[in-house]
């Protein structure tokens, strides 16, 4: 199949209009938990069979639902003393519209990898003024629609841009007429005790401290690291839930299973130590808790670890009993203590004395081996972003240029199951293959 082009037709930036701007122009600091997510552009990328609404209604739906998430609309500033913040001024999210010279379905099941990469806006976290958040609707010629956006993940989470996601959906499908009125107060989510206390070692858990583990990891050429995708129908998720007999989630179960194959693919040491970064949502467990509806950034990392030997001897309950307890550490206590964490870092650079924090989240390259980290979007409802003509045929995953990092996503496919997305070294790509639908006795 020949290469398909994608050519860009109209770039606009749309604010939100003076009646419904809530912006207002204010600076909003960012808070702890913003400045331990990556700081840059994640992309996300969506596929519709046509017919599809018309980019007019798309840009329509999507400046009515903007108007309620105002940090999306704003942009980054500096507070006065020179840390980062938002700047809620309402100066728009930008717009290019695009066509493919290329059938949707042909490019789904052929090609779209060969261009995956000119479906979503290539955002500079350099520039000064650049958008939070972007947007790249592209028509193929049957009528199928392609959204591709680039949101700055300093600004959200996968929780927020889902629940963000849904309410444009909801706008065009709807003409406006039903708007959330999302949970915006960023203050509310970060409210140390008087004096802070912190009691964990968060400097070098979260951020890039002298101690930081994230030190130790090296780095490939990016033509090294392999992208794959696997799915996992229904009926192979039940068998290994069978397996593990006690109530587990879907993903504790996948994971599990997914940690023991790729740890047998890298064919690692039986002494060495394997652990795996996995995100963890804390508005739930944090007290008071945060409402679900929160937009902004509320996770932190649960770091379930084991010895090589013991991962791949364990039953799939042992696993999943490591991975629960991991996870079940991040509690009201844990989260306390990295907001309180947060405010002597902040009073520290207030005084002149501290040093601006540095997330230890990945950079292009980097190779999480023996190490993984796991991000699920299994609680996004792909099945709401419907926008008039029905849920995504397709998520297309962007390039995951780092070795050992995974996302579990629903399957758009009509038969249900989840996919996984990853990448890996591609010494230990065509062993995983071959292993990873083997389930462990």
């Amino acid at each position: 199949m020949a290469a398909t082009t994608v050519e860009i037709r109209r770039t606009t930036v749309l604010e939100p209009t003076r009646e419904s701007a809530r912006g207002g122009g204010k600076k909003v600091p960012l808070t702890v938990f913003d400045r331990a997510s990556t700081d840059g552009y994640i992309p996300a990328v969506f596929a519709w069979n046509g017919p599809a609404p018309t980019n007019d209604a798309l840009k329509e739906g999507l400046l009515a639902a903007v108007a309620r998430f105002p940090h999306l609309a704003g942009r980054f500033a500096a507070d006065e003393h020179g840390r980062k913040c938002f700047k809620l001024n309402d100066a728009g999210v930008l717009v290019v519209e695009a066509t493919a010279d290329a059938d949707l379905a042909d490019a789904l099941a052929h090609n779209v990898s060969t261009h995956i990469n000119e479906l979503y806006p290539k955002a500079d976290t350099e520039r000064e003024g650049e958008p939070i958040f972007n947007v790249q609707l592209t028509r193929y010629t049957c009528g199928g629609l392609v959204i591709g956006t680039a949101c700055h993940h300093q600004v959200a989470d996968g929780q927020s841009m889902s629940v963000f996601y849904t309410a444009w959906a909801t706008a065009v499908r709807t003409d406006s007429a039903v708007l959330p009125s999302p949970f915006t107060d960023r203050s509310a989510t970060a409210v140390p005790r008087s004096p802070p206390a912190p009691e964990f070692d968060h400097r070098n858990i979260e951020f890039k401290g002298e101690r930081s583990s994230s030190h130790s990891y090296k780095v490939l050429p990016l033509d090294r690291i392999k992208n794959l995708a696997v799915h996992f129908p229904d009926e192979f998720v039940t068998d290994l839930k069978a397996r593990v007999g006690a109530r587990c989630s879907t993903f504790q179960c996948l994971l599990a299973h997914v940690w023991k194959k790729i740890t047998t693919a890298r064919d690692l040491a039986p002494d060495d130590l394997t652990r795996v970064r996995l995100a963890v949502n804390c508005r739930g467990r944090a007290k008071p808790p945060v409402p679900m509806d929160f937009f902004g950034n509320m996770v932190l990392w649960a770091f379930p670890t084991m010895q090589v030997r013991d991962l791949l001897s364990c039953s799939y309950p042992a696993v999943v009993g490591v991975i629960r307890d991991a996870v079940a550490r991040v509690d009201s206590d844990y989260i306390q203590s990295f907001v309180d964490f947060g405010e002597t870092e902040h009073g520290a650079i207030e005084d002149g004395g501290g040093d601006e924090l540095a997330s230890t989240a990945a950079t292009p390259g980097m190779v999480f081996c023996p190490d993984l980290e796991v991000d699920s979007w299994l609680g996004f409802r792909f099945h709401d972003l419907d926008f008039g003509y029905g849920p995504p045929c397709a998520f297309l995953p962007p390039d995951l240029p780092i070795d050992g990092i995974m996302i579990f996503v629903p399957s758009c496919a009509a038969k249900g199951g989840v996919d996984l997305f990853m990448a890996l070294d591609h010494d230990y790509v065509e062993t995983f293959k071959q292993i990873c639908y083997s389930i462990d006795n």
